[in-house]
This record gives structure tokens, sequence and C-alpha cells, in this order.
């Protein structure tokens, strides 16, 4: 099935730095302490008591000197950090679970000593299962701690981070002289941040701190301090704010306020104005502070329609392979932009991932299709990785699939492309199966066609390469790229036709897995790629493609009687 987003208003967040001296410096980290005291407070009394935050509101506000609209967003805030925690723990149970079955299996396989096993490798295997057996008792105790959390619907929330908690336990490692040096980081780790809650129906959309625009371009910020921290002015003035993306929407939302003039039941006259809300967070980072301001944005009309055809979209561990098919499912093009974490830090596989997506979504807008992704979920991927290959484990847990979910999403909005999502069940296995050999292409850029297939809603049924007279292959044989550049084959499995065509899929994959499995096994992976035989060369596109194999098909590398072709393009 597929799940198309139809346009509608979205909310987007745009920061900018905030210039500051002294003064306001000051003002705004009394502000955030304040702020985060309230929210510890309100949630420890809350959950040792049982009493909703609504109901504290009046108590709060003479206890700390705070106004009713700052209260709401101490609780807004305070309520988003428990829903998440909420909503998280559900995964991460799930996670667990078959994290620990993953590793009860792994400890099964560890205990069984192999035939002919030498001393050292002996040594090495218990030393793995003692690991192993340590790392699953933990698991088993944290899944248990969830659990019990879960269904007493308990919240558990370390403000400041628990990795800075369990900091002050080793203190020279994490790079503190003494445990004042830490504890001095933990109060400032706990108040570095507030927010201000807007409404459409308030000045500038924030009664709380009030916005308007300077002729130079830039923002400047009416910031409403407690009642608490008021000295010489309840206001805290912040000029020269300058905003590098957004500033035409900020701009649209400053505008667009009216104020309606009405008569009341009883005949009096009242104003009410209507705009747009927007909602301000400060947060203290290295180099100062910085501002996010939240706002609703219209959507865009939409240009992009499937009987034009879909660009599809495969997200990988080091790149992106996109697919471009026309209307009836045919490939046009395909492109492998590369997004390999690896030496990176987080704020630059973030601005790769988005000149990633910028190229997506163009290629989408300038040929009016949609894009389709996969309704990716990683958590049980990141479960099977329990004793998988630590490089492949790593790259795994770089993948920030819901930045690119959310970015993609966000940028595809402003261009008026929509975005469907689809079952990501096969589509790696069909890419490979059915279109890699047959059009030339890698299995990644197979798996995003498959994806924008199966946006514009065609079914796939596996694809023999060819016929054999062998009797355990009278449906066919299937070929399959290899990752040095070869390939390996296998006999396509009957089809049930009483089931869904998915199930004959899961036993393709399986054979598939096994076809790979011994390929690696008997060393072949490693070795110069065997020359195709008659069969696949007639029905690939070794004879079309410029697509480059790793040496398969070169005159050096065949055998003697195999013919060499001397159109082929490499």
């Amino acid at each position: 099935m597929r799940k198309a987003d139809e346009p509608e208003g979205k909310t987007f967040t745009y920061q900018a730095r905030v210039p500051v001296d002294a003064g306001a410096a000051a003002a705004l980290d009394a502000y955030a302490e304040l702020f985060g005291r309230v929210e510890r407070t309100l949630f420890a009394q809350s959950t040792a008591q049982g009493v909703k935050p609504e109901k504290l509101k009046n108590e709060y506000l003479k206890r700390f000197g705070i106004t009713g609209r700052q209260f709401n967003a101490i609780r807004v805030s305070l309520d988003g950090k428990t829903d998440s925690v909420k909503e998280r723990r559900t995964g991460l149970i799930d996670e667990a679970k078959t994290r620990l079955k993953k590793a009860q299996a792994t400890l099964k396989k560890l205990g069984t000593a192999p035939k002919s096993e030498t001393p050292e490798a002996r040594v090495k295997r218990l030393g793995k299962l003692h690991q192993k057996t340590r790392s699953a008792i933990t698991m088993a105790a944290r899944l248990e701690s969830m659990q019990a959390d879960h269904k007493a619907g308990r919240v558990r929330i370390a403000f400041g981070s628990r990795r800075l908690f369990r900091a002050q336990f080793d203190l020279s490692a994490n790079g503190f002289a003494d445990h004042a040096a830490w504890r001095d980081a933990w109060y400032r780790a706990r108040s570095e941040q507030f927010s201000v809650l807007g409404s459409k129906d308030e000045t500038g959309g924030c009664q709380g701190c009030v916005a308007t625009l300077a002729d130079d371009g830039t923002v400047s910020l009416r910031l409403r301090v407690p009642d608490s921290l008021v000295k010489a002015s309840k206001y805290v003035e912040l000029h020269g704010i300058r905003f590098a993306y957004g500033m035409d929407q900020i701009r649209a939302a400053l505008e667009c306020g009216r104020v309606v003039e009405r008569v009341s039941a009883t005949g009096k006259p009242t104003k009410t104005r209507h705009g747009k809300a927007l909602t301000y967070r400060f947060v203290r980072d290295g180099k100062g502070w910085r501002v996010f301001v939240s706002v609703s944005v219209d959507p865009v009309p939409t240009i992009s329609t499937a009987q034009a055809g879909a660009v599809g979209a495969d997200f990988n561990a080091d790149h992106l392979a996109v697919a471009e098919t026309d209307r009836h499912g045919n490939l046009i093009a395909h492109q492998r932009i590369d997004l390999d974490p690896r030496g990176m830090n987080s704020d630059q596989r973030r601005a790769a991932m988005g000149d990633a997506v910028k190229q997506v979504v163009e290629r989408a807008r300038a040929s009016s299709k949609p894009i389709v992704i996969e309704r990716l979920d990683f958590r049980e991927k990141k479960a099977r990785l329990e004793g998988a290959d630590p490089w492949r484990a790593r790259m795994l847990s770089a993948l920030a699939y819901r930045d690119f979910d959310s970015m993609l999403r966000a940028a595809a909005f402003r261009a008026g492309i929509n975005v469907i999502a689809v079952n990501p069940a096969y589509t790696s296995v069909i890419g490979a199966v059915n279109h890699a050999a047959r059009l030339g292409i890698s299995v990644h850029a197979a798996a995003a066609f498959a994806i924008a297939r199966r946006g514009l809603g065609l079914k796939e049924r596996p694809f023999a390469a060819y016929r054999s007279t062998a009797p355990d292959c009278q449906h066919g044989i299937v070929a399959v790229p290899a990752r040095n550049g070869g390939h390996v084959t296998f006999a396509l499995p009957a089809r049930n036709r009483a089931k869904h065509v998915w199930t004959q899929w899961a036993a393709v994959r399986s054979s598939q897995s096994a076809a790979h499995a011994g390929h690696f096994r008997s060393g072949a992976a490693k070795a110069a790629p065997a020359p195709l035989s008659q069969a696949i060369q007639a029905v690939s596109a070794t004879r079309k493609t410029k697509v480059r194999s790793l040496g398969a098909n070169r005159q050096q590398h065949c055998s003697a009687g195999v013919p060499v072709f001397d159109d082929v393009p490499f």
C-alpha cells in the first residue's frame, strides 16, 4: 500500500545567533535558570504527588514569581518531554526484546565447541562467551526495568543528560579537574534553555517575546522577563538578529496579523486579533545564545502528479540511490549521491544530507513527479546487529533516516512535491533480482527503482534470468550481482498462487542469502569475477550500459573459448 501525504500547513523552525551584551546575557542566564528550576520542581511534585501540572498553576505563579503564559510554556515543555519518553519507551522495549533474543542465540552458538578447535580459538571463543553473557544479563535487567516503568506509567527524566551525570564517576576521563568543575557544568547544563509560548491572538504572535522588523532586514525582540527577575525594566531588548533562512516566512507571519472588531452578545464592542503564532526557544551553547522561532507555513500549490511517473529514493549507509521512472514504470535515469558519514561530525552530516535532499527535490520539481521513499524504522535493524560486523553496526548507527525523512518532506513541501511512503518489504530483493542485471545498474539503484514502481502502484513478481532443464531448477535460474562485480545464481522458488506474491519473495530472499553466503565462504567473493555466461548475457544489459563492473568480461580475465565482445563499452 502507498501513503500519499497531501500538503497541509506545517510548522517550520528557524534559528539565528543572538547578539547580546553582558547585561542581556545575564538576564537570559537568569531566565533559563528559573525556567529549569520551575520545570524540575513541577516534574518532581506532579510525579511524586500524582497531581496534574495544570492544578499547580496558581501556586507556582506566586511561589516563583512568573506569569501565566510563562507557566504554560514550562508546562508545555515538560509535557513534550514526558510524552517523548513514553512514546520512545515502547520502541525501546521492542528493540531490547529483539536484541536479547539475538544475544541468546549468539550465546548458544558460542557455547558449542566446533570440531577440531585449536587452543587459541577456544580461548577466543570463551572470551567472547564471557563478555556476551555479561552483556545479555545487562540487557535483561534493562528490559525488566523498562517494562516495570511502562506498566506503572512511571517516567524518568535526567535534566542535564544522563551522560553528564555519569561523568562525575570518572572525572579525569571526561575532562573535569575536580568534582566542583563537574558540578558547575551540571548546573549549567540544567539551565541552558527556555521557551516562550506564542498564540495567534497576541501581539506579534507572542506577547512574551514580541518581534519587530528593522529596516536593515534584521529582527528585534522584546522579551518579557519573569516578575521575580525584574530589576530596572521588565523587558530585555535584543537587536540585530539576522536569520539566514526563513526570513520570508517570519516576515509573513508578523505582517498577516489583523484586528477584527465585533459586538458581543451583550452589545459591548470587542477587538480580537487574528494572525499566526510564533513560539520562541532560547538555547545557550559554547558560543553564546541562539534563538529558535517556530512558525506555521501555508502550503504551496502541488505541482507533482503520479501520471508523469515517480522519483524513488533508497537511503543507504553511505549514499543515497535515486531512480526516476515514467508513468508506465520504466526507468528513465538513476543517480548515486554519496553520503559517507565517516570523518564527519553531526553538522557536516546534516549539511551533506541537506545537499543530497536538494538534488532529489530538484529532480522531482523539474519533472513534476512525486518522491517515493520507504516507510522505514531502523529499530529492528539495529537490534539485529547484535554480534554483527562492527563496521556495519557503526554505519547503521550513523544513519539519520529520521533527519533525512524530515528534511525531504520539508523541502518537498516548499516545492509543492508530494511524498509517498511505501512499505519497504522486499524492495532490495526485488531490485537485485528483477532490475539490477537486466538494466545494468547497481543493486541500490535497482532498489530505488523498485521503490518508485511501488509508489506508482505497480506489482512485482520474481523474474528468472533464464530457463534450465535441471530437475531442481524447473522454474528458472535467478542471477543477482555480487559485491566483487560478479554474480551468483540460484533456482527460482516455486510460487504458491493461493498465497500472496510476497510469500514467494520471502523464499527468494532466503535463497539469495544462502547463495551469497556460499559465495563468500568459498572465497569467490574476494577473487576476480568470473565471466558472464552467454545465457545471462542474453538477458542482461552488459552490451548497452556504461556501468563498469570490477573486471567482469574483460579479455584478460576470460577463459579460453569464451567469446569476447568488442562492442562492450568497458
